[in-house]
C-alpha cells in the first residue's frame, strides 16, 4: 500500500504508554511520513526529547512560548503544517482539558486552533476509562469532530485487566496508513458531489413569499465533510447565513426554480445529497404589485413547485450513482420517509422529526434515521449537525468506493 508523503504531528501525552510512540515514529518514518512531535510536560517524564529528535529528524516542540523562535507562532504554524494530528497516548487528563476547550499549553492550544482531523489514542487505567466523567468527555469530543482509536482490553502496567489499554503500535500504524490511503483514493477517483441546502422563497408579490425556517446548517456541514474527505463538492444554497469555505463551491439561489436550474447545471455528479427544504407551493402568477387584502383570495392561486429530488432519482441520463434525500416530517416519520424513498426512486433517505423543538430547523442539533432501499436503518441519536454530517459523509464515501469496480 503506497501513499504519498504525508505530514503527521504527534502529540505525546503523559502516560506509561508514551514510550511506545518511539516505535510508532520509527515505523512511520520508514513509510516516508514526515513527523513533527509535541512533547507535553507529563510526557517528558516518560520520553526524552533527544529520542524524539533522533527518530523524527525534526525539532521537538514543548513550550507555548519559545524564546529561541519568538517570530514563529508554533500553535498556529504546526496545526496548519500537519495533514493529521495524532495524540498518543491520550490520557484522561488531556481528554478532560480538550472537552473543556482549554488552551493552557502548546498541545491543547494547537488542537483548539487546528483545522485538521485530530485522532486521539486513549490509554489509562480501566476505572479511569469507564468513569462517567471520562465517557462524557469523550462523547463531547466526538461531537466536536475528534476521532478515537481504541482503547482495547488487556493487562495494564498497573496490573489490572480491562478496557483502557492502548491499541498496539502495529494497529495504530495501520489505521493511520488506511486513513491517508482512503483519502488518496477518493482524491484520485475525482468523485464529485452536489448538496442542496436551506429554504427556498416563492415570491407572491414584491414584499411577500412562501418559505420555511430551514437554516441550511445541516447541508452546509455535509458539504464541508464531503469536501474534507476529498470529494469535489458544490453546495447549492437557498437564502441562509452560511459562511464561505475554502475549496467549497457555493451557488446561492432564492426560488425552487433557481435551485432546480443550478442542480441541472451541476450534473453529472457521483452523489447528490438533497437537504434543502424546498417550498412545496408557489403562485401560478407572480403579482408585480403588492396584493391588497381585499383581492388576496382572487389573486393568490398556488401550484406545486418542481420536485428536484424526484428528478434526480428518476433522471436516467444524468442520475447520480447515489441519491440521498432528506425527509422532514412531523408524524409517522419512518412510514412517510419510506414511502418517499420508494416513490422518488432514490437510494437513501434521512428522516428527521421537525416537530421537536430542540432539533431540526434552526437548531444546532439533529436526530436522524438513515434508511436504505435494502431496508437497513442507521439511527443517529441527538447530536450536533456537524457530527451527523461526518457520519453520513463517511457512509457515502464507503458506498462509492465499494461500488467502484476500478479501484486497484
Amino acid at each position: 500500500m503506497k501513499i504519498k508523503q504525508k505530514k503527521l504531528l504527534i502529540i505525546i501525552g503523559g502516560g506509561i504508554s508514551a514510550y511506545k510512540t518511539l516505535d510508532l515514529i520509527r515505523k512511520l518514518k520508514k513509510s516516508s511520513f514526515e513527523i513533527k512531535t509535541v512533547l507535553t510536560k507529563s510526557g517528558r517524564q516518560f520520553v526524552t526529547p533527544l529520542s524524539l529528535v533522533s527518530l523524527s529528524g525534526n525539532k521537538v516542540y514543548e513550550n507555548l512560548f519559545d524564546k529561541e523562535n519568538e517570530a514563529e507562532i508554533d500553535h498556529i504554524s504546526l496545526s496548519r503544517w500537519a495533514d493529521l494530528i495524532l495524540v498518543v497516548p491520550a490520557t484522561a487528563n488531556l481528554i478532560s482539558k480538550l472537552s473543556q476547550g482549554k488552551a493552557e499549553d502548546l498541545a491543547t492550544t494547537i488542537m483548539l486552533a487546528s483545522n485538521k482531523d485530530i485522532i486521539l489514542v486513549p490509554a489509562m487505567n480501566v476505572r479511569m476509562w469507564s468513569h462517567k466523567a471520562t465517557q462524557e468527555n469523550c462523547k463531547k469530543l466526538i461531537t466536536y469532530g475528534f476521532k478515537f482509536l481504541g482503547p482495547t482490553e488487556g493487562l495494564m502496567a498497573c496490573g489490572e485487566f480491562g478496557k483502557g489499554k492502548m491499541l498496539s503500535i502495529n494497529k495504530i500504524y495501520q489505521e493511520i496508513k488506511n486513513y491517508f490511503y482512503k483519502k488518496d483514493i477518493v482524491k484520485n477517483k475525482k468523485f464529485e458531489a452536489l448538496v442542496t441546502t436551506g429554504p427556498t422563497r416563492e415570491y407572491l408579490d414584491p414584499v411577500r413569499y412562501i418559505s420555511n425556517e430551514s437554516s441550511g446548517k445541516q447541508g452546509y456541514e455535509i458539504a464541508i465533510a464531503l469536501k474534507r474527505l476529498g470529494v469535489k463538492t458544490t453546495l447549492i444554497a437557498g437564502p441562509s447565513n452560511i459562511d464561505n469555505e475554502k475549496g467549497l463551491k457555493i451557488i446561492k439561489v432564492k426560488t425552487s426554480d433557481d435551485m432546480f436550474a443550478a442542480v441541472k447545471k451541476t450534473l453529472p455528479v457521483d452523489v447528490a445529497v438533497c437537504t434543502a427544504a424546498v417550498a412545496d407551493f408557489k403562485p401560478v402568477v407572480f403579482q408585480k404589485n403588492k396584493i391588497k387584502k381585499n383581492n388576496f383570495k382572487e389573486q393568490l392561486v398556488l401550484q406545486n413547485t418542481v420536485d428536484i429530488l424526484n428528478y434526480l432519482g428518476k433522471n436516467n441520463r444524468h442520475r447520480p450513482k447515489l441519491v440521498v434525500g432528506f425527509s422532514a416530517e412531523t408524524k409517522n416519520i419512518l412510514y412517510n420517509s419510506k414511502n418517499k424513498l420508494k416513490n422518488k426512486n432514490i437510494d437513501w433517505i434521512v428522516a428527521n422529526d421537525v416537530s421537536k423543538k430542540d432539533i431540526g430547523f434552526n437548531k444546532e442539533y439533529n436526530e436522524v434515521s438513515i434508511i436504505e432501499t435494502n431496508g437497513k436503518i442507521l439511527k443517529i441519536k441527538k447530536n450536533t449537525k456537524k457530527f451527523i454530517a461526518s457520519v453520513l459523509a463517511e457512509k457515502i464515501i464507503n458506498n462509492l468506493l465499494s461500488n467502484d469496480k476500478n479501484i486497484n
